[in-house]
């Protein structure tokens, strides 16, 4: 498996993990765990962190798309090289830092951790036409 790959497999887990951070930030306020086991018909307050870090798992989920198919495409094309390496790291660390930032509402690192996770995956979709 290459590089990208793993790199894919621990996006794919910080996914995951993310799915699980509101809840743990909800799980303190009255009324969850009814509201957790129910058909969930109606929203819940999750608290300002819990929302936001709901807000960052749905940012997170339209770039992990465009990152996916792209690591997957460079597997396929046996397209994998120093830019490459360099352009999945920036994607899962920038997308690692994205989190605090987005819970603790710094706006302006926030949007350029954001940026650095879309240059990383341009930079990997330009290796895809050399």
């Amino acid at each position: 498996m290459t590089y990208e790959l793993w790199v894919l497999v621990w996006a794919a887990i910080l996914g995951l993990v993310m799915i699980v951070l509101p809840l743990v930030f909800a799980s303190t306020r009255k009324g969850f765990l009814v509201w957790s086991l129910s058909s969930r018909d109606t929203p819940f307050d999750k608290g300002v962190i819990g929302e936001r870090l709901d807000r960052a798992f749905a940012n997170f989920k339209q770039t992990f798309v465009f990152f996916a198919v792209t690591v997957i495409l460079l597997a396929l094309a046996h397209k994998s090289d120093t830019t490459t390496m360099w352009g999945v790291r920036l994607y899962l660390a920038a997308r690692i830092i994205y989190i605090p930032l987005y819970a603790f509402n710094l706006i302006v690192l926030r949007t350029l951790c954001w940026a650095v996770s879309i240059a990383g995956i341009i930079m990997c979709l330009g290796a895809l036409f050399h």
